[in-house]
């Protein structure tokens, strides 16, 4: 016998010594993990569903433009230099995020100018005297509420910091919050920034019931643990790790008890019955897709930091934009006026390659972008924006530059809306970086690189099931996930019957009891 031959024999029968350990854990750590991971699997799978018809509350643009009163500039008599000059001194330090005008309503409606600074900061400045707008009491808030909803009954419930349906961290510059109950049939409320006077949520009867169901189990979304965001992650992330293993073991075990040729003696495929047999073949059948979502959903908070971004910097920014605030004419030149729901609800300020623009959404969001210097319809060429993108990856070129009409794999609107048509502009940068330009008003729409392609493809792709031939057939997608969500559910609710029966306590026989409790004879 060679040595090679005696080395493969030496390594055949430690294998097959540690077997019987290696299949006790096995065993083992498949049975306690999959106790309570089976009871979340099967929560998951349940309130996924649920989300695909109910997401969770949040206040569309497309709302939130409908409840604004009729943008009235003539009032407007302070200019953006001047609001930005109210601000905070820590707030100045820095050209702002974004400025826009709006309406403000309540009891003395009036234009504001809505400010978000360089770090996120949220401020209202008043664009008919300059005051800055410190704060919103509750019967203010209140007058808003009535205002936007249109809903004469509207009446303060209380002021929080956060609720159920105001933990996420983007409302944090704007808390505390009114919440506004409107007293309709719908059992609408309302939230009312406490700092600007804004609404900045809505929720109803019905999607507040359904979250229950839905969003709230499916992200472990609940009040006291989504407010520490650290705690949060950690917890879903070593919860989904747990549940992976309860997954892997699971498939492990599924193949080892297999038989597909030498079937068991009654020709089953599989030794058990019962609810085990219901436990072994569906999770066999969906073991694959259960493991694909539960590692898709763990990598989509990111472990490790895993699938950082390579956002574009402030200030390639500011070399594209090629304005500054002091630079925007005001008050602008005439805008195109119109009736009811055309009429302009907000006039966002915009720069694109030293150019000012003033961006007017109406109460449809439709959008219409004109020069802030003439007043006339927007027009950007392709060479303009080809030229000004290249300053926002200093050291690549632009390889390609194409107008998208359609979605495709990478830019699509089944979650959110997106903007078409659109230029994509493709760089050689070692990120490969992609820049989506919108053609209407030059504004970077959106970008992406290797590390979002990838987490496209192992979040959107595996979790979602976001493949352009489903999502552009919606009923195929629904049946589709409806399909693997039922087998995953057997699998998993079939698991939580096993495990409750076998933590439950036995009953003893009753022969063996009373046997027992019988007297023992002298």
């Amino acid at each position: 016998m060679t040595h090679a031959a005696r080395r493969a024999s030496a390594d055949r029968t430690a294998w097959q010594r540690a077997w019987p350990l290696v299949r006790h854990w096995l065993y083992w750590t498949h049975r306690w993990l999959g106790i309570g991971g089976c009871l979340l699997f099967v929560m998951w799978f349940v309130s996924g569903v649920v989300m695909m018809y109910v997401g969770y509350p949040t206040l569309t643009e497309a709302e939130r433009l409908a409840g604004l009163r009729a943008l009235d500039v003539g009032q407007a008599t302070v200019s953006p230099v001047a609001a930005l000059e109210a601000l905070p001194e820590a707030a100045r330090q820095q050209p702002p995020r974004r400025v826009a005008l709006e309406m403000q309503g309540g009891v003395q409606p009036q234009p504001v100018w809505r400010i978000v600074d360089a770090r996120g900061g949220r401020h209202a400045v008043s664009a008919r005297d300059g005051r800055l707008l410190a704060g919103t009491d509750a019967a203010q808030a209140e007058a808003v509420a009535r205002d936007f909803s249109g809903q004469p009954g509207a009446r303060w419930a209380e002021t929080l910091e956060r609720d159920q349906w105001t933990v996420p961290q983007g409302l944090n510059p704007l808390r505390p919050l009114h919440r506004i109950e409107l007293n309709d049939a719908a059992g609408t409320e309302l939230y009312v920034s406490a700092r600007t006077g804004e609404v900045v949520r809505d929720t109803t009867r019905s999607e507040r019931f359904w979250n229950w169901l839905g969003s709230v189990p499916h992200w472990i979304y609940f009040t006291p643990l989504r407010a520490d965001p650290p705690l949060w992650h950690d917890v879903v992330v070593w919860l989904s790790a747990a549940c992976i293993v309860s997954a892997v073991t699971g498939i492990a075990i599924g193949i080892l008890r297999l038989r597909l040729r030498r079937r068991f003696r009654n020709g089953a495929v599989t030794p058990y019955t019962g609810w085990m047999a219901w436990h072994h073949i569906a999770g066999l059948v969906g073991g694959f897709f259960v493991l694909t979502w539960i590692v898709s959903g763990w990598l989509s908070m990111n472990p490790n930091r895993w699938f950082e971004r390579n956002p574009v910097d402030a200030a390639a920014m500011a070399r594209y934009t090629g304005g500054e605030i002091s630079t925007f004419p005001w008050p602008p030149a005439t805008l195109p006026a119109g009736e009811g729901d055309a009429a302009p609800r907000e006039a966002l300020l915009q720069w694109f390659d030293g150019r000012p623009l003033l961006q007017l959404r109406d109460a449809k969001a439709r959008v219409r972008v004109v020069d802030a210097a003439s007043g006339a319809p927007a027009s950007i060429a392709r060479e303009d924006i080809v030229r000004a993108a290249a300053r926002l990856r200093p050291g690549a070129t632009v390889s390609e530059a194409v107008l998208q009409t359609a979605y495709d794999f990478h830019w699509y609107g089944h979650h959110r809306e997106r903007v078409l048509p659109v230029w994509r502009l493709a760089f050689d940068d070692p990120a490969r970086t992609r820049l989506y330009i919108d053609p209407a008003n030059g504004q970077l729409a959106g970008s992406s690189d290797r590390n979002a392609r990838l987490r496209r493809w192992l979040f959107n792709a595996a979790h979602s099931l976001d493949f352009p031939w489903l999502i552009q057939y919606r009923p195929a997608w629904d049946l589709m996930v409806w399909l693997l969500s039922i087998v995953g559910a057997v699998a998993s609710a079939s698991g939580v019957v096993i495990g409750w029966r076998r933590l439950r306590p036995r009953s003893r026989s009753p022969i063996v009891a009373g046997a027992r409790r019988l007297p023992q004879r002298s």
